[in-house]
């Protein structure tokens, strides 16, 4: 199976979906791709934001060697799923759509909910990190 997660900017909270969703499936055995990417192209070829792999860090997780990739139409090839943190994501990356099959890929993270973007609140990242942990936990039950 192969999996992208997709943000903004890909050093928040895309990074730490890739992160932990990995992390985890290497701990099941599950032979799974996981990448992430963003819907802007600011911070491509970046690591992620310092306090991302900090708080992944806490948790014996390792973000530090991650990239920043730009979100382009050719990834619907690739990916089996493509899980989007907030609304405007899902439009941004629907918009690239060329067909129902490539848009039935994408998904909100949280099924009923969005991941808050923490990147002007320090406070939020602990929070988000708890918040996609739990939901990771979640896919590796429905997708093994």
């Amino acid at each position: 199976m192969k999996i992208l997660m997709v943000c903004l900017g890909n050093i928040c909270r895309s990074p730490l979906a890739h992160g932990i969703l990995n992390h985890l499936a290497e701990e099941e055995g599950l032979d799974w791709t996981i990448e992430s990417a963003g819907t802007g192209d600011w911070h491509v070829g970046q690591s992620p934001d310092h306090r991302s792999i900090a708080v992944a860090q806490k948790y014996k997780v390792d973000i530090s060697q991650q990239k920043a990739m730009h979100f382009k139409p050719s990834l619907f090839e690739i990916y089996d799923h493509i899980l989007v943190m907030d609304h405007q994501n899902y439009k941004d990356v629907v918009a690239q759509a060329s067909s129902k099959e490539e848009k039935k890929k994408v998904s909100l993270f949280l099924v009923d909910d969005i991941v808050p973007d923490p990147y002007f609140d320090e406070r939020l990242f602990e929070p988000v990190y708890q918040m996609i942990e739990t939901r990771c936990k979640e896919l590796i039950q429905e997708w093994r």
